[in-house]
């Protein structure tokens, strides 16, 4: 696939990395000659520097013949007009902008086949607020992704001594709660990954990922940890899109401050917000989170655009006495670093985004896509079409399907039912089927599994 990049700024250029290890054909545009030397000293990619919405530009980068446009650049309108050129002028099949203004954002009319040309809105900050909220309501949760519209939930939860599977193997799963159906997808020990077998021993500190139906999630987590309580008093460091945004989001429900240090932004804040107060201080302030009774906050949300803040909030946060920290991080450096310390949840946006725009780059009828362990590893749900003969799924048992090396299908949507997978389960035609990937250098051939055969046709 031709895939076409426009911006090589955070989201721009973690895309292009994430899709230069496989076999698409990327090239990027920016207008800074540094950030594009930086993503060639590293990538096998081509960039073109000039202004993303210049047809002359796109010309050059060759959106001519291009599969994709994926406008991500930090100017709403310039997304907007690339998109609009490359459907003009080349008939480009699939178009993505990013979006940040709520003023387009709330206005979708404007944008479909007779109207502005756009395919896919994206906005990063929903995208990372949306992320953050389904955390906040999972307060034992290290991740939980949504497939099927919510029915069905891959959820990481880090093994706690005191769970009641903890030292013992996976096969008591079934004995300690033998009403639920649930699937353990794989296991990261030491930032390793585990293939899950029946014999397998969870130690504390394992990161477990399962997949269950929605409402089978907290029964399972109940074995790996003790459940915590609920959030009832949270902190949100930063009052950008993510800070407001989440705290419109969570303030009818929990009890919300947020710290912002412009006062124009401050002031804009508190008249924006019903029910969270808003304060005026530095995020990293020791003096106002004690005022502001750090010890008994339930989660602190570390939300600037400025990493290092963010790690230093958090942490001095969490030495105070916040019960749990949550850290935004872009650099994906610093990503391993602190989830390793003081740290609970550490956030790279681009991860989080990434997935959104998978969906429509991978082959095969491939609906939800989610990438997880920093790009590593893959979670997605896809459509199974077709009959035995054209398909190399529909019709055979899981048994029979020949799945790329760690790679596990965890369930099964099909019509209303969640059917969590065993070996003897029978794919039929229709089917959504929620697959992780512990490798992705895997994918290409998981969705050659979900193309049917011409004969189909």
């Amino acid at each position: 696939m031709k895939i076409l990049i426009l911006g090589a700024g955070q989201v721009g250029s973690s895309v292009a990395a994430s899709l230069a290890r496989e076999d698409d054909d990327i090239t990027v545009v920016d207008q800074s000659s540094e950030l594009l030397e930086r993503l060639q000293d590293h990538y096998d990619i081509r960039t073109v520097q000039g202004k993303a919405s210049h047809p002359e530009v796109l010309t050059k980068a060759g959106a001519e013949d291009a599969d994709l446009v994926l406008a991500v650049t930090n100017s709403d309108e310039t997304n907007i007009i690339a998109c609009q050129i490359c459907h003009q002028l080349y008939n480009t099949p699939t178009k993505i902008a990013r979006i940040r203004s709520s003023s387009y954002l709330s206005t979708p009319e404007l944008f479909g086949p007779r109207a502005i040309a756009v395919d896919m809105l994206i906005s990063p900050e929903q995208i990372v607020t949306d992320y953050i909220e389904r955390l906040v309501n999972h307060p034992n949760a290290l991740q939980v992704l949504n497939f099927a519209d919510g029915r069905v939930q891959l959820v990481a939860v880090k093994a706690v001594y005191g769970g009641p599977l903890v030292g013992s193997p996976l096969k008591e799963l079934r004995r300690h709660i033998p009403k639920i159906d649930t699937r353990v997808a794989a296991i990261f020990r030491d930032g390793s990954p585990i293939i899950p077998q029946a014999e397998t021993i969870i130690e504390v500190d394992d990161e477990v990922f399962f997949i269950a139906a929605r409402e089978d999630t907290l029964s399972v987590m109940a074995e790996l940890r003790r459940l915590d309580k609920p959030y009832k008093r949270i902190l949100l460091a930063g009052g950008g899109n993510i800070g407001a945004r989440l705290a419109k989001a969570l303030e009818n429900d929990y009890q919300v401050k947020l710290i912002e240090s412009n006062p124009e932004r401050a002031a804009a804040l508190s008249e924006e917000l019903t029910n969270t107060i808003v304060l005026l201080g530095d995020v990293a302030n020791e003096d106002l989170l004690i005022e502001e009774d750090i010890d008994k906050i339930d989660l602190f949300c570390a939300l600037t655009n400025d990493d290092e803040a963010n790690i230093l909030s958090s942490m001095l946060a969490k030495r105070l006495g916040a019960r749990k920290v949550l850290s935004l991080i872009n650099r994906a450096a610093y990503v391993d670093l602190v989830e390793s310390g003081s740290i609970d949840i550490a956030l790279s946006p681009q991860q989080a985004t990434i997935g959104s725009l998978l969906a429509h780059i991978r082959r095969g009828d491939i609906v939800a896509v989610h990438s997880l362990r920093r790009g590593a590893a893959e979670a997605l749900e896809a459509i199974a079409h077709g009959d035995k003969n054209s398909s190399l799924v529909v019709g055979r048992t899981i048994r029979d399907i020949k799945l790329p090396p760690g790679t596990t299908i965890g369930a099964i949507v099909r019509g209303k039912h969640v059917l969590i997978s065993h070996h003897d389960t029978v794919i039929e035609a229709g089917d959504h089927i929620i697959l992780f990937l512990i490798n992705k250098r895997y994918i290409t051939e998981v969705e050659r599994l979900f193309s049917v055969g011409v004969t189909f046709f």
